[in-house]
């Protein structure tokens, strides 16, 4: 899902107050991945051992709790808590598994899909799921271009879907998809939604949402916290924890104090700086993980809408490949990776991360455009980009090739790398104006082609087709605003690539059509492949244990592609003893700009408006 990388470097500070969330709790015990008939009740266990909340400190807003428009890494975990999906992916090493589905077959020619949904689920509001919400959704996503914002991709080729009892789902696809396995689209309840008329609009916070996930989204205030209360009817049986809430902080520094303060249970997106910083600290584990994510920076080679009108405002000298080479040839991802990662990542190379090993591709030695000042200056001459008197290069209008870079205002990432840039770009005749901005405008800016250059990046799925998708004519924004695009990429060669990997049933043939589809990426350099991150993240150990990570070898414990880590979060003994909350019994909540809990407020702290995207997953 969408997932835009850090990172940027802050316009203006301000001072902002954060009161973190104290929520006190105690253990439940750890609860089995389906139901036993035995298992005690939720309020049983409450009886004996009180109730559990896992706070986890997040840095990003919610762009949406509707999941039809949400795509941000906040929004697209919560999704996951909440709503089923057909089929999920395994936490050891990311297979297809069953979800809502339990089975399904295709037939010989692979254009129709049968799947099975599960019997006995239930919405929160005790009315049954059935593949009449299976049907809902996808025709929701079909018929109204606002409900295809977030995961219209997956059916973009599908010509019928219809429930020929409540328990079977067909799906038929004008050509075969390969991706019909892994289908990750929240499923929402028809009762509920059938009543919303205008997607675009509606913002579902009405509490509680209805959902048939581990948990049940229960209370809301913007930029402050999300609530979710475990389902205790949920068919897997009910979640370890009680509650779990998403506190908002406005940077990491915020979470990581609350964090050793024990204001906060979890605390992700940690910056190099901090997680060493936090070894051998007291009672708090660190997590380093594999990551999933890209991180890049978008050249603009000519946004269009999808009829091919031309919007945005980006330098037209960047519609020349030779100028995008070069100013890849102008940037070391090794000292990006050394310096502004602290050694935490990998060098980018190919559009898909390497914890997707088979997917995996990095450009030949003949391919790959080394960081070379000389070699960048050079190519700028050769492509008629010569020097003014002032030293900045001028295209054949006469135009200097001055470049506003837009970043997310809060990330010391984004921050770092906009610098390095600046200054490498500044020895090859360009200069770059660094513009931070709210992880709204960055949204807003990209999607409307209102940038030169821009940080960006993405969450990929095990099943790459969502990002491959991204960079395809089909994704630039249609005429009324709607669209999810990454580079504004319109290749023919590209998207012939593309489609031709949706279709391939032979997984080696489709892997290496994957690979060729990154390698006309790669040509094209609309999208600079900085590095791929670790995922940093960090728990207070002395009141959780056992959470289960994805994958199994240097897994994550959050932002996984399920609710595994969430799910089976493990509270010690002491949580039991002294309360899921630290030790404090009571939380007094005050609202007003900040959030009072148990009477601890945490200093004002200098901080920037900052977003991390997934699903910009």
């Amino acid at each position: 899902m969408r997932v835009s990388a850090v990172g940027v470097r802050t316009a203006r500070p301000r001072a902002v107050v954060l009161i973190p969330l104290l929520v006190a709790a105690l253990l439940v015990p750890s609860a089995p991945f389906a139901h036993t008939g035995t298992a005690q009740t939720r309020h049983d266990r409450a009886a004996a051992d009180g109730e559990v909340t896992l706070r986890v400190g997040i840095q990003q807003e919610f762009d949406s709790l509707n999941p039809f428009l949400g795509f941000s890494l906040a929004a697209t975990d919560v999704f996951r808590l909440i709503y089923p999906t057909l089929t999920t992916y395994a936490p050891e090493d990311f297979s297809v598994m069953p979800e809502l589905a339990t089975e399904w077959t295709s037939s010989p020619d692979k254009l129709t899909w049968t799947f099975r949904i599960r019997k006995g689920v239930s919405w929160s509001d005790g009315e049954p799921v059935t593949a009449a919400d299976v049907v809902y959704t996808f025709e929701r996503m079909m018929n109204d271009p606002a409900a295809a914002t977030a995961n219209g991709n997956y059916v973009d080729n599908v010509a019928e879907v219809h429930a020929p009892d409540a328990r079977t789902v067909v799906i038929r696809t004008e050509t075969p998809q390969a991706t019909m396995r892994s289908l990750a689209v929240p499923i929402v309840p028809e009762h509920v939604w059938s009543g919303v008329d205008d997607v675009a609009g509606f913002a579902n916070q009405r509490m509680p949402v209805v959902g048939s996930g581990p948990f049940v989204a229960t209370e809301y205030r913007p930029q402050q916290y999300l609530t979710l209360e475990a389902n205790e009817d949920f068919w897997r049986g009910p979640p370890t924890v009680d509650r779990l809430r998403f506190v908002n902080f406005e940077n990491s520094d915020a979470a990581v104090q609350a964090l050793r303060k024990g204001d906060i249970d979890v605390a992700r997106e940690l910056t190099p700086a901090q997680f060493d910083a936090l070894d051998g600290a007291h009672d708090i584990e660190r997590v380093r993980g594999k990551g999933r994510r890209f991180y890049e920076i978008v050249l603009n080679p000519g946004a269009a809408n999808s009829a091919g009108a031309p919007i945005g405002t980006g330098h037209p000298a960047l519609r020349d490949v030779r100028v995008r080479r070069a100013i890849d040839h102008a940037v070391n991802r090794a000292e990006l990776v050394d310096r502004v990662l602290g050694g935490y990542g990998t060098v980018g190379a190919g559009y898909l991360p390497p914890i997707f090993r088979k997917y995996y591709w990095t450009p030949a030695e003949e391919q790959r455009r080394s960081f070379s000042i000389e070699t960048a200056n050079r190519a700028l001459d050769e492509a008629g980009y010569p020097r003014g008197a002032d030293g900045i290069r001028r295209g054949p209008s006469g135009k200097p090739l001055d470049f506003e870079f837009v970043l997310h205002g809060d990330s010391a990432t984004d921050a770092l790398v906009g610098e390095f840039v600046q200054e490498w770009l500044a020895r090859v005749g360009i200069r770059v104006r660094l513009l931070p901005v709210s992880d709204n405008q960055v949204n807003q800016r990209t999607t409307a082609g209102d940038f030169d250059m821009v940080v960006s990046g993405w969450s990929v799925n095990p099943d790459p087709d969502y990002v491959l998708r991204l960079q395809t004519c089909g994704a630039r924004p249609d005429p009324g605003g709607g669209g999810l695009p990454d580079s504004f990429l319109c290749d023919r060669r590209y998207d012939e690539l593309y489609r031709r990997q949706l279709t391939e049933f032979d997984e080696s043939e489709r892997v290496e059509t994957v690979k060729r589809a990154q390698q006309r990426f790669h040509e094209m350099a609309t999208g600079l492949i900085l590095f791929y991150p670790n995922a940093l993240e960090a728990y207070r150990a002395d009141r959780f244990s056992g959470f289960l990570r994805q994958p199994a070898e240097r897994g994550v414990i959050t932002a996984q592609q399920g609710y595994w880590g969430y799910y089976r979060a493990e509270p010690t003994e002491q949580a039991r003893t002294a309360g899921g909350g630290g030790g404090y019994r009571s939380a007094a909540l005050a609202l007003g700009g900040a959030l009072l809990l148990g009477g601890l407020v945490v200093a004002a702290v200098t901080v920037h408006r900052r977003r991390t995207a997934e699903h910009r997953e």
